[in-house]
């Protein structure tokens, strides 16, 4: 495979498995938009000697300008949420945001699976190698971890190691980035059989 091929598939992979951060930015714009519309429209309002939608702007300007006669542990409060704020805000636009799904190294061709179809092909193996009911198989995926979760059949024990190794086995065979790894957890009531 050419170096070329490499990074058109890194490059689509990585499209498919991050989310862009479209919607958070858009959801900012619109609250900002309408803010800016709320203030000019006051100012506007306020210019034609009506009376306020909600508060006049001198009344804005002039509470802004009284801050500093409100007690200090209001205002340290209100400067410590609107910093924490503006952390939230800054960390979400620079952390990348994932998509449930991950990438199975092929050299063909980028292959993107989402997790539940990891989930469902999972839990068929598990309850195989546990010789427990597909019903009574749970599995969910997430970036790192695949958890397992068994009710076995009343009278018929579930091997925890066998299930683990069924699992581990798949779960490398898929050759899946970034890598997944399995945890089996069996219910200690079991379940009457139907």
């Amino acid at each position: 495979m050419s170096s070329d091929n490499k990074a058109l598939y890194a490059r689509i992979s990585r499209r498919e498995t991050h989310s862009p951060r479209s919607l958070l930015a858009i959801v900012l714009a619109v609250v900002l938009i309408v803010v800016f519309a709320w203030v000019g429209t006051e100012v506007v309002i306020a210019l034609l000697g009506l009376p306020a939608l909600l508060v006049a702007p001198s009344d804005m300007f002039t509470s802004a300008l009284g801050l500093a006669e409100q007690p200090a542990a209001i205002v340290a409060a209100a400067g410590i949420v609107a910093a924490v704020i503006g952390l939230v805000l800054i960390i979400l636009s620079l952390s990348p945001g994932r998509r449930a799904r991950h990438v199975i190294d092929t050299e063909r061709a980028a292959t993107v699976v989402d997790n539940e179809v990891i989930a469902s092909a999972l839990a068929r193996h598990a309850s195989y190698a546990g010789n427990v009911d597909p019903d009574n198989t749970t599995v969910s995926v997430s970036h790192r971890r695949a958890v397992v979760d068994l009710t076995p059949t009343s009278g018929i024990p579930a091997n925890r190691d066998d299930v683990t190794e069924a699992v581990t086995a798949q779960l490398d065979a898929y050759g899946l980035r970034p890598t997944v790894r399995a945890r089996v957890q069996i219910a200690e009531k079991a379940k009457v059989g139907a």
